[in-house]
Parts: C-alpha cells; sequence; structure tokens
C-alpha cells in the first residue's frame, strides 16, 4: 500500500502532467513580489521535506529563497578591444544556485543551521528553493535524537563550508577512489593555491 507522500512525489516528478503545474503557476506570481528570503508556515513539498529531516516542531523554520538564474553579469566598458576578451560573457559562479540560497538564507537568520534545501519552482528568471532551518539551541532540538547532532560545535556554518548536501555535491565528495584524487581534502589545498 503506497503512502500519502508517494502521490505527492509522483505529482512533483511531472509537474507540467499534474495538479502541482496549475498550482505552481498562480503561486509564481505572488513570489516574485516576495523578499528574497521569506518565512513559511510550512513546506510546499511536504515528502521532500521530510525525507530531508523536517519535522513539524519548535526550533525548525523553512524559508523561501529567490536567486536569479545564469551566470554573472558584468558591465560593458568602453575600451578598444572584443568583448569576447573582456571577461564579460560566461562568469559563472563557482558554486550551484542552490548552494547561493543556503547561503542568503544562513545570512539572514545567523542563529539557525541549514539542514538542507530542495528545488520547489524557476521561471525565466529566478530559481526558488525552500531552505530548512534549524536552531541549535532550541530545548526541543537538543532534546530530538534525530536533530540533536547538529547542536555540536563542529556543525556552526554548515552552508557556508559546504556540509550541505548541495555544498557536498558541489564539492565533488559524492565519490571516492579512482577520478577523485583531486577532491581531498579539498581542490584548493590539493593546487596550492589555498594557501
Amino acid at each position: 500500500m503506497r503512502s500519502f507522500y508517494g502521490y505527492i512525489r509522483d505529482a512533483w516528478n511531472s509537474p507540467a502532467d499534474s495538479y502541482v503545474g496549475t498550482l505552481r503557476q498562480g503561486r509564481m506570481k505572488s513570489w516574485r513580489q516576495e523578499m528574497t528570503v521569506t518565512p513559511i508556515d510550512r513546506p510546499t513539498r511536504l515528502d521532500r521535506a521530510r525525507s530531508l529531516g523536517y519535522k513539524a516542531k519548535q526550533g525548525i523554520t523553512v524559508v523561501r529563497v529567490k536567486v536569479r538564474r545564469g551566470a554573472l553579469r558584468k558591465a560593458r566598458y568602453v575600451r578598444n578591444r572584443r568583448t569576447k576578451h573582456m571577461g564579460m560573457h560566461r562568469n559563472n559562479p563557482g558554486k550551484s544556485l542552490q548552494r547561493i540560497a543556503e547561503e542568503r538564507a544562513s545570512r539572514r537568520r545567523p542563529n539557525m543551521e541549514v539542514l538542507n534545501s530542495y528545488w520547489v519552482g524557476q521561471d525565466g528568471r529566478q530559481k526558488w528553493y525552500e531552505v530548512i532551518m534549524v536552531d541549535p539551541n532550541h530545548p526541543s532540538i537538543i532534546a530530538d535524537k534525530d536533530l540533536n547532532w547538529i547542536c555540536g560545535k563542529s556543525h556552526r556554518g554548515r552552508a557556508e563550508r559546504g556540509k550541505t548536501a548541495a555544498g557536498v555535491r558541489g564539492r565533488g565528495m559524492g565519490k571516492k577512489g579512482e577520478g577523485t584524487e583531486k577532491t581531498r581534502p579539498s581542490i584548493r589545498a590539493h593546487d596550492g593555491k589555498g594557501k
């Protein structure tokens, strides 16, 4: 017998073919007018949030973060050279938009730690992610056997240090062995540029 979360997951796997597409188009109009980091009452994708550690209890909040899509823009200055050689195009950030969203949420709420995040929508200009945040000093989190690991000092600044699932993926830590010789202890440490 399938669970309730299984039906939600199927709907989000193909948003255009399910009720999610219609709902999301209506929601995005209001999402575009929101602040960059907006607190929300409950997750939009309950199945994904629960699988990433979300619980409906005190000490846990969810925020929706808006990130501009595409590469980094640079203004074109007037010089006697080709645009190709100006370093104007293809200035890509060294991390994913999901990591940027997590870092923005972490900066906005400095007393909380980022647990994880997931994609909820995009249009031609922006992407939206929902970030699950945990207060490591809240008594209900300290007493929670599933979440109290985040209360340790070694987990401070998880998003900025690339310790979330998106950060680990972006740092190339998902694999071990052949082909990953340069990723540990870090890419910059291996190149000698981090000193």
